[in-house]
């Protein structure tokens, strides 16, 4: 009685941590928007694709995670309720943010937006990926191109990321000093908020491994 007691615990921990995580990480990826300093490379490709299309960036955001998960059929990737989750949850939370949250006037005010905005997606990345869930759907496309075409995931990875970052530059996304420091501080801060938000295993162990960020620790919003 006593260990189920403490299975749904966990769980109910578990579940919190994924919705918290996805809605945190809507309302980080808005703070960056607002910074106008430089978003995190895929809603580059995201925003760029709002100016094209009128679309809000959210509305953007998931459909072409939706889109995305297609791509998983071929690559024999199988989804999660986090990869579900992912899509349906994050660009709400982000357009709900953009509503009340208006763009930030004045260096000072925008370089602190923006610090805000990267290392509250760091603790979104720890609170979503600790609660394992099963990964997002871009992770997910570059786990499953790892795997079919024997390709590293770093060269997958950063094949992907430039591709993103120059489409959505070209379409109107913002580039700038808040991509290039996302791009080196988010591996640092996923790290050290998946240690913090590691749910831990009935035998008392993390499930986080310590030595270094695991490969899909990243999440791609």
């Amino acid at each position: 009685m006593a260990r189920n007691a403490l299975g749904e615990r966990r769980l109910v921990r578990r579940l919190f941590q994924l919705y918290a995580g996805l809605a945190l990480y809507g309302a980080s990826s808005a703070l960056l928007v607002r910074s106008g300093l430089g978003l995190e490379p895929w809603n580059v490709l995201h925003q760029g694709l709002s100016e094209r299309t009128g679309l809000s960036m959210g509305v953007v955001l998931t459909a072409l995670g939706a889109l995305i998960l297609l791509l998983w059929i071929p690559l024999r990737q199988r989804p999660g309720l986090g990869t579900v989750s992912n899509v349906l949850v994050i660009g709400v939370a982000m357009d709900a943010t953009l509503a009340v949250v208006p763009d930030a006037h004045g260096m000072a005010l925008r370089v602190a937006v923006m610090a805000s905005g990267i290392v509250l997606n760091g603790a979104a990345t720890g609170l979503y990926i600790a609660a394992r869930f099963g990964p997002g759907p871009r992770d997910g496309l570059m786990t499953g191109l790892n795997r079919r075409t024997g390709v590293s995931v770093r060269l997958v990875r950063t094949a992907i990321e430039i591709t993103v970052v120059v489409t959505g530059f070209v379409l109107g996304g913002t580039v700038g000093v808040g991509t290039l420091l996302y791009a080196v501080t988010i591996g640092p801060l996923a790290q050290l908020f998946l240690r913090v938000f590691a749910v831990p295993e009935p035998g008392g162990s993390s499930t986080v491994v310590a030595g270094r960020t695991p490969r899909r620790a990243i999440l791609r919003s």
